[in-house]
């Protein structure tokens, strides 16, 4: 039986049986559903009511949002500096202010200020989580256990929209007190973590400079795939809801509601199917799928087909996990942390760039912005089928070899 990462970071440790790494994990997966999650379930509400925004407007704000994401790759360097669960913890403080002051800005210029300051923690919280993670789980358990992660997440989204659609709906909040209580109960919760939990040790020291290898070239192109589909679904999926089929922050909330309730019940079996299946049968599924999804997106004109379309949607989200343990058993252990800051920032080259020009394309042809995603979905199909069947060091992409020689099938 192989010794897992979080076994010898728990035995480094003398404090209470609580205060392990898979707890650390556990807790910072309810931090950011009760800060990001109210963010992104009020933004394009909050955007047209109190600050009239356009398609293009929300497009920039967008491509502002993932500049942090794009500069991820700074993370190595910080490390120099601060080790990776402290500056998890900095990078979660930021996350929560920039949630909690975003009411009291209702304007273009406001709302980009508020959002790159909540953008940059939220994103280096994403790298750092996905390093740490990696280096914490064992190849065997990374799979149920991201799967189960995804889960508790889920559950929170669930209490943070319940408690949103309370708010709005029976107390009748306005905006700002929402965001104030949000990401105020995230920054406790941070405050917490900090105070209770010891520093946990890995058994393996990180590279501290960039790493790119060639033979990582597969998780690369599909990272940066993924960081287009999603692009499509947080900026434009949503922003069809409320422009075309006048969704109100209420409705928004609810069909939240709905994407992680099945998150929380199938988050952990689909972990479970990426363990027994793999890593290419998975993502080969979820590609499928996501072509079916984004035209029907593009050819919608019943609300309730529209809503069932964007929980479908959200639910693939859970299937993207087995990109980052294809990368897990491929990489050297060392390169976690500097290859999770690199993949990062290729997830959001596409991401700075989509929601602003499509946001102008969004103006003359709505359907058009999802039928590129669903060609960008058939590309991402084509490059998932060259996983192999068992991806390892020295076999991270399937090999054809041709003439007389055999054909190592994928």
């Amino acid at each position: 039986m192989s010794t897992s990462l979080v076994s010898s970071s728990t035995k480094s440790t003398s404090g209470p049986s609580w205060q392990t790494p898979q707890n650390f994990l556990m807790l910072i997966s309810i931090v950011v559903p009760v800060a990001f999650a109210s963010w992104m379930a009020l933004l394009n509400n909050f955007v047209i009511e109190k600050a009239a925004f356009t398609g293009a407007d929300i497009g920039l704000l967008q491509s502002v949002r993932e500049i942090p994401g794009f500069l991820a790759f700074t993370v190595v360097f910080v490390l120099l500096f601060i080790r990776e669960q402290k500056f998890m913890i900095v990078a979660l403080a930021m996350l929560s202010v920039g949630v909690a002051i975003t009411g009291f800005f209702p304007s273009v210029l406001g709302l980009l200020m508020t959002t790159l300051l909540m953008s940059t923690g939220f994103h280096y919280f994403e790298t750092l989580k996905q390093s740490l993670s990696l280096q914490w789980l064992n190849k065997d358990e990374a799979p149920e256990f991201l799967g189960k992660l995804i889960s508790v997440g889920a559950l929170a989204s669930l209490l943070t929209y319940g408690s949103l659609w309370v708010m709005l709906e029976v107390i009748q909040l306005d905006y700002w007190h929402v965001y104030l209580i949000t990401g105020g109960l995230a920054l406790c919760i941070t405050l917490f973590m900090w105070l209770a939990f010891p520093q946990f040790e890995s058994t393996t020291i990180q590279n501290k400079k960039l790493v790119l290898r060639k033979r990582y070239w597969l998780y690369y192109a599909l990272t940066f795939m993924s960081g287009a589909r999603r692009q499509i679904f947080t900026v434009f999926a949503g922003f069809l809801m409320v422009e075309k089929f006048n969704y109100s922050a209420a409705d928004i909330t609810l069909l939240f509601l709905i994407n992680y309730a099945f998150n929380f019940l199938f988050a952990k079996k689909i972990g479970q199917f990426i363990g027994v299946v793999g890593e290419r049968k998975a993502l080969i599924f979820e590609y499928c799928g996501l072509i079916c999804v984004f035209v029907g997106y593009a050819l919608v004109q019943n609300e309730h087909i529209a809503a069932g379309l964007y929980v479908i949607d959200h639910l693939f989200f859970a299937l993207a996990l087995a990109v980052k343990t294809y990368l897990q058993k491929i990489a050297d252990p060392k390169d976690m942390a500097s290859t999770a800051g690199v993949s990062f920032t290729i997830n959001h080259i596409a991401a700075v760039v989509i929601p602003v020009t499509f946001g102008l394309l969004w103006l003359h042809s709505p359907a058009a912005v999802f039928y590129i995603g669903a060609a960008m979905a058939v590309v991402s199909l084509v490059l998932s089928c060259n996983i192999p069947r068992m991806p390892k060091p020295g076999n991270e992409v399937c090999k054809f070899k041709w003439g007389n020689e055999a054909v190592e099938k994928p």
